[in-house]
């Protein structure tokens, strides 16, 4: 009789417990799918997070700074028009500077895999050759929204850089 009720009693709390594992599981995957857009996942290379890979850049005070005013305007201007070069292709996906006038600089998002890639790509700065900045470069994990970034910048921005 005790041996029957336990096998009774173990069935009660398996058939409970895959119960509730089915709801936890139906619950997680619709939490999951909710406002899942396939085709922009796709368009910006998302992975079932959400997320991708890219290379960010930190930009940072480097040896070399120019003294003379006019060379560093002429070298920040070199600096924007290669970041602008780096956007149109679609190699550049975020950028700008820090605002606190520390050593740290600036910031890059490239849409590459590598950091021998997103090298390749500072090695075309004027500010990078020219020692006014150095670049430390690390593999970074972000959302896939920020792919986005361009296009809505297009839309908002006003004037020119």
């Amino acid at each position: 009789m005790f041996k029957s009720f336990t096998n009774v009693l173990f069935s009660i709390l398996l058939i409970g417990f895959l119960c509730i594992q089915c709801n936890t599981t139906k619950e997680t995957v619709s939490k999951s799918t909710a406002g899942y857009d396939e085709s922009m996942a796709m368009k910006y290379g998302a992975d079932d997070y959400g997320m991708r890979q890219y290379v960010i850049a930190f930009l940072k005070s480097g040896p070399n700074r120019p003294t003379d005013k006019a060379e560093a305007n002429k070298l920040q201007a070199a600096h924007m028009a290669n970041i602008g070069r780096l956007a149109e292709e679609g190699k550049l996906i975020l950028a700008g500077p820090f605002m606190d006038n520390g050593d740290l600089r600036g910031l890059y998002v490239f849409d590459v895999r590598t950091i021998e890639e997103a090298r390749e790509l500072t090695a075309t700065d004027p500010a990078i050759k020219a020692g006014s900045l150095v670049m430390e470069l690390h593999p970074w994990y972000g959302s896939a929204a920020t792919m986005a970034i361009p296009e809505i910048h297009k839309r908002i921005q006003k004037v020119e850089m």
